[in-house]
């Protein structure tokens, strides 16, 4: 599977030119900023917060009634949100006052046996907004001086957090389209989007600054490597996510796993945004820039 990908994406970028190149990571990378401006419109934040950030209550009971009826049975409450897995239903509550809150949970374990209650204030919410942000903040300061440092030159480190930061565009728009409410297991996984992002663009840059060889072969070279690597990663990404998401209906004593479902599909649109944006717009920075470095070695 990598090598034919390989092959096919080494003989798309021969073919076509700079500007080829480009357009396409930056049509889809425009495309995601409309979706996150237009969710900012809407709710408030460029993604739909979940539970961990804007406060609520989630509560798991055994059961064997439907989402849809539990739904309408709680209708009167401020329910968001209830899924199944296996004989457990998860609901998912906003914030309450307290008085609400007492008669959901006397009505819940009145009902239900083998109820879970976990409760997160709307303060506690707020307070890991701001470090979930000073943690993207972070990341990318940290990962834009690194990458100074190790070429030293401006063109080839901002391809690198261009690329790094609409691989994350790219995800949280994903997000928003497929439902997925940001959560602490999902900034973890717009996080490792950035560790991963870096590690193929260095490779390539790596690859064509300081390697010999016309540009093409070092493009294809670095293609080869890089394909592979993330081809990997992609195949254990959705073993994760089929195991996380889809085991309870071969084994009923399993449970779906949310987090570890939620954070493998992220992970599996990044990386695929990934090698767009690598492949494609990063090659074609670069490629540019050596041909301008270098008049002697402009592609005929």
């Amino acid at each position: 599977m990598s090598f034919s990908l390989t092959k096919y994406l080494d003989t798309f970028v021969k073919k076509h030119d700079n500007r080829q190149l480009v357009t396409i990571p930056i049509a889809v990378f425009v495309l995601s900023i409309l979706v996150l401006a237009l969710t900012f419109a809407s709710t408030g934040a460029p993604v739909n917060l979940g539970i961990d950030f804007k406060g609520g209550t989630m509560i798991s009971v055994t059961t064997s009634e439907t989402t849809l009826s539990i739904k309408d049975k709680y209708s009167e409450y401020p329910i968001i949100d209830a899924r199944s897995a296996g004989d457990r239903v998860s609901m998912q509550f906003g914030p309450m006052d307290k008085e609400v809150q007492r008669a959901l949970e006397d009505d819940i374990t009145a009902s239900y046996s083998n109820v879970e209650i976990n409760q997160i204030g709307a303060v506690y919410g707020t307070v890991l907004q701001l470090q979930a942000i000073k943690a993207v903040i972070l990341s990318f300061i940290g990962m834009a001086a690194v990458v100074f440092l190790i070429f030293r030159t401006a063109v080839p480190s901002l391809a690198v957090v261009i690329s790094a930061f609409s691989d994350m565009t790219i995800a949280a728009a994903f997000m928003n389209i497929a439902g997925i409410e940001l959560s602490l297991g999902t900034v973890a996984a717009l996080l490792m989007l950035i560790g991963y992002s870096v590690d193929s663009d260095i490779l390539l840059t790596t690859r064509i600054l300081k390697r010999r060889g016309t540009v093409e072969e070092k493009i294809s070279r670095a293609m080869h490597t890089g394909i592979t690597m993330t081809t990997t990663t992609l195949a254990a990404l959705v073993v994760m996510y089929l195991v996380s998401t889809y085991s309870y209906l071969i084994f009923s004593s399993l449970s779906q796993i949310s987090l570890l479902s939620d954070i493998s599909i992220v992970l599996i649109f990044g990386l695929v945004a990934d090698m767009m944006n690598t492949w494609l717009l990063n090659t074609a920075i670069l490629r540019w820039h050596v041909e301008r470095s270098s008049p002697r070695r402009r592609r005929t």
